[in-house]
C-alpha cells in the first residue's frame, strides 16, 4: 500500500471507529515520517506535561531550581475515579521538586504539575520551549483548570450528557464552548509539534543532555500504558510516552526504540464523537493506526 492510500485508510479507520485524529510517525533517523492532518491544533490535557518536565530540568540545569527543594502540596478535591499520586491524598504533604516530575510526569498526577507550576507558570514554559526552538506547543493554564468542566458539575453518573455537550459545543474551527476543549484558550499543540519536541529530547538538540535524559526516563516510567502500549511494547522494544485525556478528547505521544536500532516517534491526538466515557476499543484503534504507521516506515531508509 503506498502512503496515500495508507492515509487514506487511516483516516477511514478512525472515522469508523467515532474519532476524528491528527497522527505522525517519524523515524528519528532518517528523513522519513509518514502522518494524517498532522498540523491540526488539538487541546492536549496532560500531554502537556511533557514541556512543563523541560522547562523544570532547564531551570535546574541552569541552577535557578535545587531537585532536592521541598515543596509544600495541598491536595486536590477527590472528585472524580480518574486522578493519581497527590490529587487522591487526603492531608498535605511535602514532596522534593524532583520527586514532583516524577508524579506529574510517570503517574500524571495533576496537583504535582501544578506545584511546579507555581515555581515555573504557564507562561514561562512557553517562553522556554521558544527558547529552546520549539514551536507550536502553547501552554496557558493550570491542571486545576481542567477538572472546572461540565463532566465534574454534572458528576460521574451524567458523564456521557458531559460528553455529548464537549461534543455538541464544537465549531467548524476547532473551537469549542467549553474552553478546555478551545485551542485559543486551552493548552494547545499539534502531532507535528510534539514530534518535533520528542526529536528534541531523544537526539542531540538544544535542550540540555541532563534535561533531555531525564525526561526519557520519565517517559519510560509512565504507568498508564493502556492506549498505545499494547502494539508498542515487546521483548524486543521500549516504549516511553505520556497520554492526554480531557471529556472526549483521548491522546498519547511517544518514542519506540527497537533493538536493532531503529526509533520512531510517535504522535496520536484524537477527539471522539461518541459519547461514551469508556471506549475501549477506540483506544485500539489508535493504536492499530499508530501501527500500521509505524510499519510503513519500518525498513525504510534514507
Amino acid at each position: 500500500m503506498n502512503p496515500a492510500q495508507m492515509i487514506r485508510t487511516a483516516r477511514a479507520t478512525l472515522d469508523d471507529a467515532g474519532l476524528r485524529g491528527s497522527f505522525l510517525v517519524r523515524d528519528l533517523d532518517s528523513c522519513e515520517e509518514i502522518g494524517t492532518d498532522t498540523d491540526v491544533v488539538y487541546p492536549i490535557a496532560s500531554l502537556v506535561k511533557v514541556p512543563l518536565a523541560i522547562a523544570t530540568l532547564e531551570r535546574i540545569a541552569r541552577g535557578e531550581l535545587d531537585p532536592a527543594t521541598p515543596v509544600h502540596v495541598t491536595p486536590g478535591r477527590i472528585t472524580t475515579p480518574g486522578p493519581t499520586g497527590i490529587s487522591r491524598f487526603r492531608h498535605p504533604t511535602t514532596v522534593a521538586l524532583e520527586d514532583l516530575l516524577y508524579l506529574s510526569t510517570s503517574v500524571s498526577d495533576g496537583v504535582a504539575a501544578d506545584a511546579l507550576f507555581a515555581l515555573t507558570p504557564p507562561t514561562q514554559v512557553t517562553a522556554e520551549l521558544r527558547r529552546l526552538g520549539f514551536d507550536g506547543i502553547a501552554v496557558r493554564h493550570l491542571m486545576g483548570d481542567l477538572t472546572d468542566t461540565p463532566a465534574e458539575r454534572l458528576g460521574p453518573v451524567d458523564s456521557h450528557l458531559a460528553h455529548s455537550l464537549a461534543i455538541g459545543a464544537a465549531t467548524p474551527g476547532h473551537g469549542n464552548l467549553v474552553p478546555q476543549l478551545d485551542v485559543a484558550r486551552a493548552n494547545a499543540g499539534s502531532a507535528r509539534s510534539f514530534v518535533n519536541l520528542l526529536q528534541g529530547i531523544w537526539r542531540p538538540s538544544s535542550v540540555h543532555p541532563a534535561s533531555a535524559a531525564r525526561v526519557r526516563e520519565l517517559m519510560g516510567d509512565n504507568i498508564l500504558r493502556h492506549r498505545l502500549a499494547p502494539d508498542f511494547t515487546s521483548d524486543a522494544s521500549r516504549w516511553s510516552s505520556k497520554t492526554g485525556t480531557l471529556l472526549n478528547l483521548r491522546h498519547e505521544v511517544g518514542v519506540v526504540e527497537h533493538a536493532d536500532g531503529q526509533t520512531f516517534a510517535v504522535a496520536a491526538l484524537t477527539e471522539s464523537h461518541v459519547p461514551a466515557v469508556h471506549q475501549p476499543g477506540t483506544e485500539a484503534v489508535m493504536a492499530h493506526v499508530a501501527r500500521t504507521l509505524r510499519d510503513h516506515l519500518r525498513g525504510i531508509r534514507c
